[in-house]
């Protein structure tokens, strides 16, 4: 089975008079799934056509200055071209957000943009699986639960952050099912979808609201259908998301190898 391709994009803040989010950055890790190790990872910063779209200073560090210096998209459209296309995509709400910041940036070049072989959005996956436990879904509320440091807002950073946050994840629901009767499932239900613009909301400023377009209607809170069988539930999603994967679940593989994170 080929590597998982996580990825993140880092884009300019929403403006008025309909005014389109533009890339800033591209991060990428290719994983094992089998080992769940980075096999290669490449990262760039991207001019947008409107540099006075960027703000002057950010707190993550990327600066229009920086930015001013950086290779337009289409200089690195390929590259960006040959690590995502057919691979399984995964990151932390790249369904909602990235994969559309993507399909737009190969439009604006004229280009058909890469598909994937198979989607694996942690934020979905977790929101049925993982729930209130650490407080919420955003990738700073995890990362601080399980001491992983603070959010960077980089693309390459973020990627790398959003898979050891999958690991520890992936070990206490695997803790909790082996071991229920030592270590209850404490969930407490289905959180519904955060979104990134509320995750960024409070920590960094004009990251605030980059992170996610407006949903077309309100996201619907619901009770989380999964209690006591909540591993086999999350494992059944995965398999089901990535049913064209040639068959297989790096999911599974995934919860299979975090075995090795107990010893």
């Amino acid at each position: 089975m080929g590597e998982i391709v996580f990825f993140d994009v880092e884009t300019t803040a929403p403006a008025g008079g309909g005014r389109r989010l533009q890339l800033l950055e591209f991060g990428a890790m290719l994983v094992c799934p089998r080992k769940l190790t980075e096999v290669e990872s490449y990262c760039t910063l991207i001019r947008p056509a409107d540099l006075s779209a960027v703000a002057p200073q950010r707190c993550s560090g990327i600066t229009r200055e920086a930015v001013a210096a950086a290779p337009t998209f289409e200089e690195v459209a390929d590259r960006i071209f040959g690590i995502l296309n057919g691979r399984v995509w995964a990151g932390h709400n790249i369904q909602r957000f990235d994969c559309h910041r993507i399909k737009e940036a190969f439009a604006d070049i004229g280009r058909p943009p890469p598909e994937p072989k198979g989607l694996i959005d942690s934020l979905a996956i977790l929101t049925h699986g993982f729930g209130r436990r650490a407080g919420d879904l955003k990738m700073a509320t995890l990362a601080s639960y399980f001491g992983l440091g603070q959010q960077k807002h980089r693309s390459l950073d973020d990627v790398r952050m959003n898979l050891e946050v999958i690991k520890n994840c992936a070990t206490v629901l695997l803790l909790e099912s082996s071991l229920p009767q030592v270590f209850p499932n404490k969930s407490l239900g289905n959180l519904g979808m955060v979104t990134r613009s509320r995750a960024n909301g409070r920590s960094c400023g004009v990251e605030a609201c980059r992170k996610s377009p407006q949903p077309a209607s309100p996201v619907i809170h619901r009770a989380s259908p999964y209690k006591k069988d909540n591993i086999r539930k999350v494992m059944e999603r995965a398999k089901e998301a990535l049913s064209s994967a040639r068959g297989t679940a790096p999911l599974n593989t995934l919860l299979r190898h975090s075995r090795s994170l107990l010893r």
